[in-house]
């Protein structure tokens, strides 16, 4: 079954916990959150405080992708917030097998995310210390962007390395979710797709 991690991104921050329950409700098994730090992709989201707020409330898992310089300082902060996930960018490791022991030794699955520009090749010597591995489909930093098609190929590289979960994030509508799970993604983000939807449940219930 195909995991759908709805990202907070385009949820009414004013009403988070609303926007949070309504998606909790429609079915969804995690709960994506993007932390961008304004100098790794030019924007700024959230911090450890609204996570740990989010901990309190959240019935599911939440799937923190950290976006974010020198990942391997924030592990802590974030692991003891109440993440389930953590994924940070191959692109801001300063040592990447380093990084993913720091976030397995809270007991929490390691993910690693890569950029469009970035070949699925710079990943696979991590994979099998990996619990997911996150392929970008736009360039990180804002939602509701385009699906670049070229991104999702690297999803047929990644899927003979056999990690436990694939995920995609960028553009994810029930059509571009169709390419990406035939591809062997089996765990899929989307926030405008679902949170703009007239129909929250229905539109989850298209991702699978």
């Amino acid at each position: 079954m195909t995991i759908i991690s709805p990202s907070i991104l385009s949820a009414d921050f004013a009403n988070l916990e609303r926007d949070i329950k309504r998606v909790e409700k429609a079915g969804a098994d995690w709960l994506h959150i993007d932390v961008m730090d304004g100098h790794f992709v030019p924007n700024i989201t959230i911090g450890v405080p609204v996570v740990k707020s989010i901990k309190k409330i959240a019935s599911v898992p939440l799937d923190v992708h950290l976006m974010i310089e020198n990942p391997e300082k924030y592990i802590e902060p974030f692991a003891e917030a109440g993440a389930d996930i953590l994924t940070f960018h191959l692109e801001a490791a300063n040592d990447v097998l380093k990084t993913i022991e720091l976030i397995k030794s809270f007991n929490i699955k390691a993910g690693m995310s890569i950029k469009p520009k970035t070949s699925a090749d710079k990943i696979l010597p991590y994979i099998k210390h990996l619990d997911l591995v996150l392929v970008m489909t736009v360039e990180p930093g804002f939602g509701g962007q385009k699906f670049m098609p070229d991104c999702a190929e690297k999803i047929s590289v990644i899927k003979q390395y056999a990690p436990p979960f694939i995920q995609v994030d960028g553009g994810i509508n029930d059509k571009t979710a169709k390419i990406c799970t035939r591809l062997g993604a089996n765990s899929l983000v989307a926030g405008n797709y679902i949170y703009k939807s007239a129909d929250i449940k229905t539109a989850v219930e298209s991702l699978r």
